[in-house]
């Protein structure tokens, strides 16, 4: 690990003035962060840490959402009351990542902007854009079982790893910041991680120095919330492909009653959860049946491409939608 300067920030505008410089970064947790820092894929030269801001409370809105303070770990996000009865499925993703030592150390904003797991962003030896733009990306050519299918360029086929960010696309949450000049903006999750294009070192719209202070969600849906994480070991592992979904369906009529409204994201699939409306659309008004679930997953897989040893992903993606959108609308007949 290469020497770096280290300042603890007691407000948050101190907290960005210090990170101004390209060079820094802000540390909560650490979980990923001080992986990489030992193994000098990241090599600040400045850490600012945040750590004891008042960025912890999980607070309700005027809307009736919640607030989510950034520094808020894991495990209390999961656990917490209000969580665990409306947005079961923010819960239930939380508690599919990682081990329980790591989310009591893992805070919400680090959730998000954890970087990709790809084997040779984690190998100085292999080429890679991320971490040197130019060089080249060896997964393409390489082993990329747990690589994109959907989303993807010549320049990477990296996915983004977290299962929070997944839930959170299906709630429609917004990301809260603070700027290095103490601008504040509002960021759809939507738009919060970047497509890799020709610049896949840059993962989020945040820029140098910006903070995020909170993650709000909207009101309470109504419906069924389902996560489910396809995985090579039952815990401690990163998804293969993940399904986060919230279905609405009228149950007078058994299992294969009309669907109210679906939402669904896809992660492990691409370097941003994967959600399209149109799918969404195709679904409401019809019988939730094997059909309409077809039909929403070749709209949600248009354009998909496996590169080798990832190919399986494309039907794996399929099934488990199916098993996903079939299980939520069963248990609501």
């Amino acid at each position: 690990m290469k020497i770096f300067d280290y300042q603890r920030a007691d407000t948050l505008e101190q907290a960005v003035a210090a990170a101004r410089q390209p060079d820094a970064r802000f540390i909560a947790g650490g979980t990923n962060l001080v992986d990489l820092m030992k193994l000098q894929i990241e090599t600040p030269a400045r850490l600012v840490d945040i750590s004891r801001l008042p960025l912890a409370s999980i607070d309700a809105t005027p809307e009736g959402g919640l607030r989510i303070g950034a520094m808020v770990r894991n495990s209390d996000l999961a656990a917490n009351t209000r969580v665990r009865a409306d947005y079961p499925l923010l819960s239930r993703a939380l508690l599919a990542g990682a081990s329980g030592q790591l989310r009591n150390k893992a805070s919400t904003g680090g959730n998000l902007l954890q970087r990709t797991r790809c084997y040779y962003f984690y190998d100085l030896s292999r080429p890679c854009n991320k971490r040197l733009p130019g060089s080249g990306c060896a997964a393409l050519r390489g082993f990329n079982r747990i690589h994109a299918v959907l989303g993807a360029s010549e320049q990477c086929i990296a996915v983004q790893p977290s299962d929070m960010a997944v839930a959170l696309r299906a709630l429609d949450a917004n990301v809260e910041t603070m700027a290095a000049d103490g601008r504040r903006r509002v960021i759809p999750i939507a738009d919060f991680h970047k497509l890799p294009g020709a610049t896949p070192q840059r993962e989020t719209e945040l820029e140098q120095g910006e903070l995020i202070t909170a993650v709000t969600l909207p009101a309470p849906l109504g419906g069924r919330q389902i996560y489910r994480k396809v995985r090579d070991r039952a815990s401690f592992a990163f998804a293969l492909v993940s399904v986060a979904a919230v279905l609405e369906v009228d149950g007078k009529n058994g299992a294969a009653g009309e669907i109210r409204q679906a939402r669904i994201a896809f992660g492990g699939l691409a370097h941003k959860p994967w959600r399209m409306a149109q799918a969404e659309s195709a679904l409401a008004g019809r019988r939730a049946d094997a059909a309409a679930f077809d039909d929403a997953a070749d709209i949600l897989l248009e354009g998909a491409q496996g590169h080798g040893h990832n190919d399986f992903k494309i039907g794996l993606a399929r099934r488990a939608l199916h098993a996903v959108l079939g299980g939520a609308a069963a248990t609501q007949s």
